[in-house]
């Protein structure tokens, strides 16, 4: 008797829960609770928030030179000396994150048509590129010229951080008949990547750090785009053949083709190699891959080993996506933070791979729609990145990675958002989706 009291009463109390029966309601259709947006994303809606970073950046990276004891502005580049730097904002316009962010503004122009993109990179390179030129004879007052002035990484270069993405987005600007005279800079960061950088025995692009001989998965994002981009700006074979020698080479050493994705570091030597497969290195050789097929020729004899490389990542990669549309700061960790960069980077990349034809839409375009929307909750109404890994070295334990501290001044969110959001326009404009059962699905022809 009491028990049939209760459920009267509770019955009462909740008459929407009790009418939601199998008989009375389509349960199937009820609005799950979506911890990020679900469905497809809307042009316009994609556009402001490309938009809001743009805006954000325009303000926060400034051009120009100052004295750093004084904060006066250096207009005359004859003035020079040890205490002049960058004018201060919240990124540094010549590293190699801001490499990327350069070839996400250029997308982003072509994606949308809005021209501003197009002048933030403009008016960027130009004033590096002139400064540049100002600062080829050594100013008063360095004790070390070729490590401490402003633009030691392009134009002294002593790693492929210092050079390659730079480099890649330098030579796109040419490309796209950007006005800068940039071709200097493009040179030297060439010539460091094929004569100047440590390499093993075999060529392989290496580091000595944190032991020697040391393989960096991030290094294939490090130079293979700018070998490509070389190769298809001068049509020259030279540079095509040495991109796709680095991403067989890396990958015959690092690439679990197991699981479908790559483990961080390899050190020649070691008789057992740690695998950690941090998600943004994963995103760097994904992208990479992807940037050497946009120009490799069709009848380069090995496109058909990248390319299955690049499908069998693809596949290794959406297997970790969380329910969340993120990854895992470990790909195969669960209990390792959800990271934003790695995110950006796999849409994009994932889109990216659709529109040129390469992977399935069917099967990844609901992983890229997932994706972008769960980026674009990151994205705040300032429009910084939030949730991005800080500058990461590679180690032989989970705890260095799992505790990576985030900030929305790590550089790294910027420029994959940016490129993520381009190509997530291009993907809807080419590709028709609806919701069907409740999911998002290509649109069967």
């Amino acid at each position: 008797m009491k028990f049939s009291i209760v459920v009267f009463i509770v019955a009462l109390l909740c008459p929407a829960i009790s009418a939601q029966t199998d008989a009375t309601t389509p349960l199937h259709l009820l609005k799950p609770d979506y911890p990020v947006p679900y469905g497809i994303a809307k042009p316009e809606d994609v556009k402001l928030t490309l938009d809001r970073i743009r805006n954000y950046l325009e303000s926060s990276t400034p051009t120009g030179f100052i004295n750093e004891k004084t904060g006066a502005r250096v207009t005359d580049l004859r003035k020079i000396d040890a205490d002049t730097i960058f004018a201060r904002g919240d990124f540094r316009i010549v590293s190699y994150e801001w490499g990327v962010t350069y070839a996400g503004m250029l997308l982003a122009a072509e994606a949308t048509g809005d021209r501003r993109y197009r002048d933030y990179v403009e008016k960027r390179l130009s004033f590096i590129a002139e400064s540049a030129a100002g600062f080829k004879t050594p100013a008063a007052g360095y004790s070390d010229w070729e490590a401490k002035m402003p633009l030691r990484n392009l134009m002294f270069p002593r790693a492929l951080d210092d050079t390659g993405a730079m480099t890649a987005a330098m030579i796109k600007s040419e490309r796209a008949g950007v006005r800068a005279d940039v071709k200097p800079l493009i040179d030297i960061g060439i010539n460091h990547i094929m004569r100047g950088q440590f390499r093993l025995a075999d060529g392989t692009l290496a580091r000595t750090r944190p032991q020697p001989n040391t393989l960096w998965l991030d290094d294939l994002f490090m130079s293979v785009p700018a070998l490509a981009q070389m190769g298809k700006l001068t049509g020259e074979r030279q540079y095509y053949d040495e991109a796709a020698r680095q991403v067989l080479s890396f990958s015959k050493r690092m690439f679990n083709r197991e699981l479908g994705v790559y483990m961080h570091g390899w050190v020649e030597g070691m008789s057992v190699h740690p695998e950690f497969h941090w998600a943004r290195a994963n995103g760097w050789a994904f992208m990479a891959m992807a940037e050497l097929l946009d120009v490799l020729p069709e009848n380069h004899p090995m496109r058909q080993q990248i390319l299955d490389l690049f499908r069998g990542q693809a596949k290794g990669i959406a297997s970790f996506q969380s329910g969340t549309g993120f990854w895992h700061q470990l790909l195969d960790r669960e209990d390792s933070y959800l990271e934003t960069s790695a995110t950006a980077i796999f849409a994009y990349t994932f889109a990216r791979g659709i529109d040129r034809g390469w992977l399935d839409a069917r099967a990844f375009a609901p992983v890229a729609l997932l994706a972008w929307n769960a980026v674009t909750t990151k994205v705040n109404s300032k429009g910084q990145v939030e949730g991005t890994c800080v500058g990461t070295g590679m180690a032989f334990d989970p705890a260095f990675y799992y505790y990576r501290p985030t900030s929305p001044f790590a550089a790294h969110g910027y420029g994959p958002t940016l490129l993520a959001g381009a190509e997530i326009l291009t993907l809807l404009k080419t590709h028709k989706f609806e919701i069907n059962d409740s999911s998002v699905q290509l649109l069967s022809k």
